[in-house]
């Protein structure tokens, strides 16, 4: 009788687990028909883009698209400004996020509290509301058509998303190892720079590829702040390829594919970090 009822279960485990497989496989396959729709989207030219059905191959693929959009369409520019945009405000956020966390979770003061309340209000506030006042202040302080306009203000919006990311992995550091360090003499700089930011790692690189996500993507504040062709971010130089009477639709196709693998690849390589990192600070917080 028992055996019956184990092999039941087993039966039904396995089962169940089919069943859970076969249904993951159906979502990963809906998540990338956008993706395989962009790719013959970008290798077709802008008559079989409305003649031919969305996921149908294109007849001739015109893989010139996207020599054409990186030599002749200034891509290659707008791609090295969305890679300096980015990790600048990458490196800035982590790193104000780690300070302002471990201020908050380690060190004892009155108005810790209310300072992180501070900061997670930001989370509150629509980003469409302050696009006039900001442009306003980087007028004042010269900051139009600059990278610091979109550093500054992608590193501002981001720190208290990163900032809660950080927060329940600080806030059960063992505090024996602070304590031996200072008692072996070693500085409050010393301390967090060698000994709490590499404890840290793993959540700082969750944070990091969130923020990146973000700020790759972005396109409100540099469609806002920034009009020099030079200084633009793949985002919004798709735009080039759109005209007052016509589209170049390969171009444009192209183009967002451009956009989208570097992110993708990161992603893929390091998607196990952000697994890791979101359930450390969960499980430990």
């Amino acid at each position: 009788m028992h055996r019956k009822v184990a092999t039941s279960r087993t039966a039904a485990r396995k089962i169940g687990s089919a069943v859970l497989y076969i249904v993951l496989i159906a979502i990963a396959i809906l998540q990338l028909l956008p993706l395989v729709w962009l790719l013959f989207f970008s290798l077709k030219n802008s008559q079989e883009i409305f003649d031919l059905a969305p996921f149908a191959l294109p007849r001739h693929p015109k893989w010139e698209n996207y020599s054409d959009v990186w030599s002749s369409g200034n891509i290659d520019r707008y791609f090295i400004n969305s890679v300096v945009v980015t990790l600048g405000s990458v490196v800035l956020t982590i790193l104000l996020a780690s300070f302002v966390t471990y201020a908050v979770t380690r060190m004892r003061w009155k108005l810790s509290s209310f300072v992180l309340g501070i900061f997670m209000l930001g989370m509150m506030i629509p980003v469409h509301s302050t696009l006039i006042p900001l442009y306003n202040l980087y007028e004042k302080l010269d900051f139009i058509n600059k990278y610091h306009s979109l550093i500054v203000s992608y590193t501002a919006f981001n720190l208290p998303i990163t900032i809660m990311i950080m927060l329940g992995f600080y806030a059960v550091l063992p505090k024996e190892v602070e304590e031996a360090a200072i008692m072996d003499g070693c500085s409050i700089n010393r301390l967090f720079f060698q000994i709490i930011l590499p404890m840290t790692m793993s959540v700082m690189m969750t944070a990091a590829i969130i923020n990146m996500i973000y700020n790759w993507n972005e396109f409100i504040f540099v469609n806002t702040f920034i009009s020099s062709d030079s200084l633009k971010t793949l985002t919004v130089g798709v735009q080039n390829f759109i005209g007052q009477y016509q589209a170049n639709w390969g171009a444009i196709g192209a183009t967002l594919m451009i956009s989208i693998l570097p992110i993708m690849v990161v992603f893929l390589l390091l998607s196990n970090r952000i697994v890791e990192g979101l359930a450390a600070g969960s499980v430990k917080g």
